[in-house]
């Protein structure tokens, strides 16, 4: 073989010198794409963080969830371990889920919340209500039915005795609907009084005014 075609000891230099270039080269190149990865994950670090301190201090202050329920527990603790395993491409991966899930963590919480609950008095109206509206039709009965003389004691006696069976019997299905084991009811009797005797008053304006015009 002629000493043309054997390399020499620079020839073998200037090769190991191309390969290492090479490698600083390829190194450089990822440790540069390290780093961006890195500066990406912890901006999107600080972004999940502002999301979530609204979000924390709204569910305890204004919904009064325990602190304890918002705690990670040791199986989501395990889980996070996991997706962010894989290096700070997989952290930046998570982190952006993250964000995810807080976005749709705020649409939950900005839609519309449960229906308020009804205050007593207008719920206890839809119980008293129709019994209040029973003793006014069978009180309009019997004054079309009722033979010419005797409208004063009938008037007397559904006056004096169908308000209260309508009352009592609100007051009953008030503890049976709304009531429970150790449960205590808010019958408001004042506004099933005044609603049971309305049709009471209703009949003897009607009857005065029927009188009053003959």
């Amino acid at each position: 073989m002629s000493d043309e075609q054997t390399p020499g000891p620079w020839d073998e230099y200037l090769a190991a010198a191309q390969r290492l270039d090479a490698v600083r080269r390829a190194a450089s190149t990822a440790a540069g794409k390290q780093a961006a990865t890195v500066q990406a994950a912890q901006q999107e670090l600080s972004g999940v963080r502002a999301r979530m301190a609204p979000q924390h201090a709204r569910l305890v202050q204004e919904l009064g969830v325990p602190e304890v329920d918002l705690a990670p527990q040791a199986a989501d603790q395990v889980l996070a371990a996991q997706a962010v395993a894989g290096g700070p491409a997989a952290v930046l991966e998570a982190l952006r889920q993250a964000r995810v899930t807080a976005d749709a963590a705020d649409a939950a919480l900005l839609g519309p919340g449960p229906p308020a609950p009804w205050r007593p008095w207008a719920r206890n109206l839809l119980v008293y209500g129709p019994f209040a509206a029973a003793v006014l039709l069978v009180q309009i009965v019997l004054y079309l039915v009722a033979p010419a003389g005797s409208l004063p004691t009938y008037a007397l006696l559904c006056g004096l005795s169908m308000p209260v069976l309508a009352f009592g019997l609100g007051w009953v299905t008030l503890g049976f609907v709304y009531g429970g084991e150790g449960r205590k009811v808010d019958r408001t009797p004042l506004v099933g009084a005044v609603t049971c005797l309305t049709p009471v008053l209703l009949t003897c304006m009607g009857v005065g005014l029927l009188a009053f015009f003959r």
